[in-house]
């Protein structure tokens, strides 16, 4: 693998690390058609997908059944890591659940509550491959909210994956779904037959997944749209060249367009890096899909001229996933601001956080680090500020009520203040 140098990158190099795409836009005109027959034709156009999609005639789309029944097929070994790592995900958003409040100031009682959304649909992804962590991540903090119905999806096999529904399960969903793609965004949020509609539909997923998402929001809420994985790992001369580079083949085994990085000032560790990725490239059971990944434009090791400038790098990338391997790991993550979750120390690795730490893997992809935070229990909530005033705090703030109202022409506000003093 080449080493890049940071002075060295173009607008395109630039543009391709820092204004990464989805690939949204691609399908969304397929994707509107989806969901319109989904709107539209409820279950039929679900069957009707599955078979086309996911070459699977689909019988009953409700599994639910089949998800509380699933912990008698799994391993006791897997079982057990599923159990072990719902409890560290419960137990570390547990600690995220705002408490009501209300103070006074000066006469006027103000306070904020919080309240969790009724229902909410969870996208599991499936197929080919069995994603249990997801289940955790998605519907853990939901009911940790209060959420009072929370509807899974995950996409049709010949046989449901048994550890995708044994974690369905034991993370408390209400209802499960064998549906996918976009047909199952669509599905959660406009209802079919079958499906309960929902307020608020999230999970990570493909581009036709995402762009379901995009395609219903305002119509339904969502978390964000996100694409594929990403991992930058911000490293000094002090980090093991192994373990930076572990972090690289990592992530880019989750697909051909994830996003992989290391970045350093210093010159020996960027080319052990990209050493060891070149010796361990042939033994990865994944490699095309690796490989691919390794080529794509948002990856690479990169040098800099100096770790402020590997800060900035990193800074300006706001990945997904921010892997810190310094002597003075605090100090650098104190000048980064942007990043959906943050590893810190040799002995941190990434799929901790995907798998069992507690933190959740629900995060921000393509820059989204710069606007907004991961999946959490807020995501689930909604606030409503209180308010009450007695008559000498309104007294006080009469004339400020009555001037601003009367400069924006609203006389009816200004007038609701003055007959309380008649």
């Amino acid at each position: 693998m080449e080493v890049r140098d940071i002075e060295a990158l173009g607008p395109a190099d630039r543009r391709a690390l820092f204004e990464r795409d989805a690939g949204v836009e691609a399908v969304r005109e397929d994707v509107r058609d989806i969901v319109d027959r989904v709107r539209d034709e409820g279950d039929v156009a679900i069957r009707d997908f599955s078979r086309e999609f996911d070459g699977v005639e689909v019988g009953n789309l409700d599994v639910t059944d089949a998800a509380e029944r699933a912990h008698e097929t799994v391993d006791d070994d897997l079982l057990a890591a599923i159990r072990t790592a719902a409890d560290n995900v419960r137990e570390f958003h547990e600690r995220q659940v705002p408490d009501d409040w209300r103070d006074d100031f000066g006469g006027r009682e103000l306070g904020r509550r919080f309240r969790p959304l009724s229902s909410v649909g969870v996208y599991v992804p499936g197929g080919a491959a069995a994603y249990p962590s997801s289940a955790l991540m998605g519907v853990v903090p939901a009911k940790v909210a209060g959420v009072d119905h929370v509807v899974v999806t995950t996409p049709p096999a010949e046989e449901l994956n048994p550890a995708t529904l044994a974690a369905i399960h034991e993370a408390g969903a209400d209802a499960v779904y064998s549906v996918g793609g976009a047909q199952a965004v669509a599905a959660m949020a406009y209802g079919t037959e079958t499906v309960n509609a929902v307020e608020k539909v999230v999970g990570p997923g493909n581009r036709w997944v995402t762009a379901a998402k995009a395609e219903v929001r305002g119509d339904v809420d969502i978390d964000f749209l996100a694409g594929p994985s990403e991992v930058l790992v911000l490293a000094d001369g002090t980090a093991d060249p192994t373990f930076v580079a572990a972090e690289l083949l990592a992530q880019a085994e989750h697909d051909d367009h994830a996003s992989v990085v290391a970045v350093t000032a210093d010159a020996d560790l960027a080319a052990a890096v990209a050493d060891e990725i070149d010796e361990r490239l042939p033994e990865c059971d994944r490699r095309e899909t690796v490989e691919a990944a390794l080529e794509h434009d948002a990856s690479g090791v990169f040098l800099a001229r100096s770790m402020s400038e590997a800060v900035l790098f990193a800074e300006e990338y706001a990945a997904e996933h921010l892997s810190i391997q310094a002597d003075d790991d605090e100090a650098l993550l104190d000048r980064i601001d942007s990043a959906g979750s943050v590893f810190l120390g040799a002995y941190t690795p990434v799929a901790a956080g995907d798998y069992a730490s507690g933190t959740n893997h629900v995060l921000p992809t393509g820059g989204g680090a710069r606007r907004f935070g991961g999946l959490s229990v807020e995501t689930f909530l909604r606030s409503t500020t209180v308010q009450r005033l007695d008559r000498d705090a309104l007294a006080d703030l009469s004339d400020t009520i009555t001037t601003l109202a009367e400069a924006e022409g609203l006389t009816g506000h200004a007038e609701s203040v003055r007959r309380r003093f008649e």
